[in-house]
């Protein structure tokens, strides 16, 4: 542990663009690597991107059939041999609270590796993340690392509003993705959990490019600016309501979803203001959760939201899907969300919470031919796991 410890103290120190360079050589003196190598998820998360000063310079790796997109897949640390160097490569997932960020590759002399250093390299691994998040306040680096192509001004926007890709606690897991990744516009998700809540918000704002962007940050930030104030779920949509009404007196609207959940009891309260949808599946069945809907917000004034309930699980998984999602038809005009988003649910039912969205905008991709998407397509999968001292009602 004193050389985790060496290598810590060495990046709690490093001046925000450094921290790969100080990784590097902290590396080579405790461990002896030759190599080290941090990569980093595109906005697609389809590729693994060198995090170097620009020019770029470094081909990425796809997360799919890779040594680095396996270790990021399954969280879990990848070894590989290359004998006729007398080396040993170990890839690292950076994760920090369940965001999984990229993955760290290091390259040791075989003589120089034992199963024993992966624990103190994850660590390391752990720490690196931490300090990449407070790092981006002061520099573009990590940024620019993960574009794999020019972002659109609105897109710009929307990732800068979002929380994150995934969350983790004892209580609950879940994963969040967009398409398309560089060019999204009014789609947005947010999350915020407490001790004893976890709230979740599902936002679409009406329209397309630069308006539809600002119509959600809007939006949004009304929400956190209610929830941080302390209101309940409905005061959350009613405040975020007259925000939007007073700035475009009900000519634009924002569909959003509110669930709040009781983390020790699972009851969940719910505010269905338009088009976001919500699946569960439960002992290998998947059924829509039906809501009354009311208005969106910002169409008029003063309008009243009442909030309705139900409860989840333990072993409950819920998505949530836009109708970019739902309402994409396949070339003979069937639905997305009839029966393939169903299919699509049950036949990712093995994999974690932070690859279903992707693996859903997959098949949603298939399903709906080779004609793009007219629509922003957004996906949330969340898992329930409670907690051992909860009451859970049906």
């Amino acid at each position: 542990m004193e050389n985790f410890a060496a290598v810590e103290k060495a990046l709690r120190t490093a001046a925000p663009h450094e921290l790969v360079d100080i990784v590097t050589a902290a590396l080579a003196d405790h461990y002896g690597a030759r190599r080290t190598q941090l990569r980093l998820a595109d906005y697609a998360m389809r590729s693994l991107q060198a995090v170097e000063p620009a020019p770029l310079v470094t081909e990425p790796v796809p997360v799919n059939g890779s040594p680095q997109g396996r270790a990021f897949g399954a969280q879990e640390p990848v070894v590989t041999q290359d004998p006729d160097h007398g080396a040993v490569e170990v890839h690292l997932p950076v994760t920090v609270r369940g965001g999984r960020m990229g993955v760290l590759s290091v390259t040791l002399p075989e003589n120089a590796y034992t199963a024993a250093v992966l624990p103190e390299m994850q660590h390391i691994c752990e720490v690196l993340g931490h300090e990449i998040l407070v790092a981006e306040r002061d520099t573009d680096l990590y940024d620019l690392a993960r574009r794999a192509a020019r972002l659109t001004l609105a897109a710009e926007m929307q990732w800068q509003l979002l929380p994150g890709r995934s969350c983790s606690r004892p209580e609950f897991s879940l994963g969040a993705h967009l398409e398309p990744a560089y060019a999204i516009f009014g789609d947005n998700y947010d999350w915020s959990a407490s001790a004893e809540h976890l709230t979740l918000t599902v936002t679409n704002g009406m329209g397309e490019g630069i308006e539809a962007a600002l119509l959600t940050n809007l939006a949004v930030n009304a929400l956190r600016n209610a929830r941080r104030a302390g209101l309940d779920l409905q005061g959350q949509a009613m405040l975020a309501d007259q925000a939007v009404h007073a700035q475009y007196h009900g000519r634009a609207h924002v569909a959003v979803l509110l669930l709040r959940f009781d983390i020790a009891t699972g009851e969940v309260e719910a505010i269905d203001a338009g088009s976001p949808r919500l699946w569960r599946l439960r002992d290998g069945t998947v059924d829509p959760i039906p809501f009354e809907q009311q208005l969106p917000l910002g169409m008029f004034e003063d309008t009243v939201f009442t909030p309705q309930r139900f409860t989840v699980r333990p072993g409950d998984r819920l998505l949530i899907g836009s109708d970019g999602v739902y309402d994409a038809a396949s070339p003979s005009g069937a639905r997305y969300g009839e029966r393939a988003l169903a299919r699509s649910l049950t036949g990712t039912r093995l994999l974690p919470p932070t690859q279903v969205p992707g693996a859903v905008l997959h098949e949603l991709a298939g399903h709906h031919g080779e004609v793009p998407l007219e629509d922003d397509a957004l996906v949330v999968c969340l898992d329930w796991h409670g907690r051992p001292d909860g009451e859970h009602r049906d």
